[in-house]
């Protein structure tokens, strides 16, 4: 036994990832966070544990970063703190180390799921009820732009995966992404992944230059992993100059939150967009905004769907963007009654003429 934990060590230390290895091979866990040599933790469902496994000293975490960022070109030192990057099996890494990071280093790996999961396994665990699942199908094939929108590990990127799987299979779809992670099921697919400037600080390809590439490569669709920054105003131009059914995803606390959101980086993007024009430029581009929730048990459902419904004027007489929910989760239902979770999706009743 000894020998052979000797040998699994060894092969850890030489093909794998270390001390980590066990938690990388483990399906169940998301997210790794390690905080400090001797402190480890891992998310499974939404909730966190504290793992048993320690490094020896911060070097050998060092030394895991380093084996991942080599073959990339990337690097970790003071005079580049921080860096994101992805391990070969496709899981997201963000290392942080000093002098910003008091701990010395700490990584954070945010797992490749191998699997992708369907529209059955999110209605059986309670992300949506059929109904939802059957409308959401609907949008996709009346080529509706759609916007995921959400607080971080809501699961915006499975439901992302989820709603590509019904796009058919006869159109051409580009996806741009920081990390790919997205696995759609179609043959004419061509996918983009941005790249951060190597050692000397040059070659930065960011996703805002492979959306503008992508308007030259024929696409029927665009999709987006996620929109931080500037890239908003091309997406949303895609979404409005031919590009129909068009999605991506944006953190936000509600879908209130997505508007202000979308209309503070077309702002930025533009010194010359007011907020009556970028308020015009959502309008006209973004139709449908699926809101995406973790409850307090680690269930992550869809909160809600909502349309953008034109123009109405506020209290100080200033057009503002009107949004109707139509599907919405009864939060006082699920809390107050012993009602299945997939008994509180509730139809407002609401329908948008275009979807009718």
């Amino acid at each position: 036994k000894v020998l052979k934990k000797l040998v699994s060590k060894i092969y850890e230390s030489s093909f794998g990832l270390g001390p980590i290895t066990p938690l990388m091979n483990n399906e169940d866990i998301t997210e790794i966070m390690i905080n400090n040599h001797d402190s480890i933790y891992y998310e499974i469902e939404g909730k966190l544990f504290k793992s048993e496994i320690t490094f020896r000293n911060n070097l050998e975490v060092k030394n895991l970063v380093d084996k991942i960022l080599n073959p990339l070109g990337l690097r970790l030192d003071e005079s580049c703190p921080m860096v994101d990057a992805r391990t070969k099996d496709g899981s997201r890494i963000n290392a942080v180390s000093s002098p910003v990071n008091i701990n010395d280093i700490s990584v954070t790996i945010r797992k490749f799921s191998k699997n992708i999961k369907d529209i059955d396994i999110l209605v059986c665990n309670g992300t949506l009820n059929r109904e939802m699942a059957n409308f959401i199908k609907a949008l996709v094939e009346k080529k509706v732009n759609i916007i995921l929108t959400g607080a971080t590990s809501t699961g915006k990127t499975t439901m992302l995966n989820m709603l590509s799987s019904f796009i058919p299979s006869d159109e051409r779809i580009i996806t741009i992404e920081d990390t790919i992670e997205l696995d759609l099921k179609i043959q004419n697919v061509v996918k983009l992944e941005s790249k951060p400037p190597n050692i000397e600080g040059k070659g930065e390809i960011t996703i805002r230059d492979l959306v503008k590439n992508s308007l030259r490569m024929r696409p029927d669709r665009i999709i987006v992993g996620e929109v931080r920054g500037c890239e908003i105003i091309d997406v949303l131009q895609a979404m409005n100059t031919g590009h129909k059914g068009s999605m991506t995803t944006v953190h936000a606390n509600s879908s209130y939150d997505l508007i202000s959101r979308l209309e503070t980086m077309l702002i930025m993007a533009g010194p010359n967009i007011s907020f009556q024009t970028a308020r015009n430029i959502i309008l006209s581009s973004v139709e449908i905004i699926i809101f995406l929730e973790r409850l307090a048990g680690g269930e992550r459902i869809v909160s809600k769907i909502s349309a953008i419904d034109g123009l109405r004027k506020d209290k100080e007489n200033i057009f503002d963007l009107d949004i109707k929910d139509i599907f919405m989760f009864d939060k006082k239902k699920y809390h107050t009654s012993k009602a299945r979770i997939n008994d509180c999706f509730v139809f407002t009743g609401y329908l948008p003429e275009n979807l009718q």
